[in-house]
This record gives structure tokens, C-alpha cells and sequence, in this order.
């Protein structure tokens, strides 16, 4: 006589695996950033602005050389950004949507370029800032990165080397 085990029918979430899935992606640029300061000469902490500024240059040309030829999406696929596009949107809908827009619409207008790898900000142009109630239904990032919305598109800055990581258009309405 056999006995037959039934087997475990688990259902995933498919919202939570896209995140998992955009948080693994952040890990892993996350862990070649680090590799790639490693190689260069530690900062003194009571470095000058212009050797933070050299320091920034290094880093954001390492890593630049390291991801030549990657594509936009990389981080933001296609599946991440429809996620992203849903938590978006219900945060345009909330009871916070108008402080959202006011945020938004305070922000100086930026037409610029986006592509993987260019520096931002560009020299001249204010850092933008994210308003708070969206970032609240965006997953968190570790100190490395931060989100900033550019026209209508979100991007995934470095923080440290002050570079586009990713970035997905279209995604405020």
C-alpha cells in the first residue's frame, strides 16, 4: 500500500515576487557599486569639497565602465514598472493625492535627457525632490539609491556616484 502525500499548493503573491524581484535587482547594482569603491582610495573625513567631488567622478566613471551597454529596464523591466505604476497611482488617489500634485507641480520642471549611467543632478539644475506620500507606497531602498521623478518618469539615482541607475517613463500621471 502507498501513501500518496499531497503536495503543497502554495500561491505567491505576483505583486510581492515583482517586488522581491526589484529589491533583488537593487541588491545586486547595490553590491557592484560597493566592489567598485573598494578600488579606490578611501575618503578622510575631513576631505575637501573638491576630492568628494573627485571621489563622486571616480566612482560614477567605474561604474559606468562596468555597466556600458546596459539597457534601460534593467531594473525597472517592464513587470516592475506596471507595479510601480500601480503603487503610483494609488497614491495619486489617496486622501494625500493633492499634496502629491501641489509637490509635483512645485517642482521646477526638468526636461532632461534621461539615459543609464549620465550624472544627475547636471550641474546648474536643482536636485529634485520625491514627495514623501508617494514614497511611502514605493518599496524602500537602501541609503545607496533614492527615487526621483523627472517630467513624468521615474528614476533610480545612485546617491553616491550621483548617477541615473534606471529609470521608467510614464509613470506619473
Amino acid at each position: 500500500m502507498a501513501f500518496v502525500t499531497p503536495g503543497w499548493s502554495q500561491k505567491v503573491n505576483p505583486d510581492a515576487a515583482l517586488i522581491q524581484d526589484f529589491q533583488a535587482r537593487v541588491k545586486d547594482y547595490v553590491k557592484l557599486q560597493k566592489q567598485e569603491e573598494a578600488g579606490l582610495h578611501a575618503l578622510k573625513p575631513t576631505a575637501s569639497p573638491e576630492a568628494i567631488a573627485h571621489h563622486e567622478h571616480e566612482l560614477a566613471e567605474r561604474i559606468r565602465r562596468v555597466r556600458h551597454g546596459v539597457p534601460q529596464g534593467s531594473i525597472f523591466t517592464p513587470q516592475i514598472a506596471a507595479e510601480f505604476r500601480r503603487l503610483i497611482a494609488m497614491a495619486m488617489q489617496g486622501t494625500n493625492a493633492g499634496h502629491v500634485d501641489q509637490s509635483l507641480e512645485h517642482a521646477e520642471p526638468e526636461k532632461l535627457p534621461l539615459r543609464i549611467g549620465e550624472r544627475y543632478p547636471v550641474p546648474g539644475v536643482p536636485l529634485q525632490s520625491t514627495p514623501p506620500t508617494l514614497l511611502l507606497n514605493l518599496p524602500p531602498l537602501p541609503p545607496e539609491l533614492d527615487y526621483r521623478v523627472i517630467g513624468r518618469a521615474l528614476v533610480l539615482r545612485d546617491a553616491k556616484a550621483n548617477l541615473i541607475v534606471d529609470f521608467a517613463p510614464n509613470m506619473v500621471p
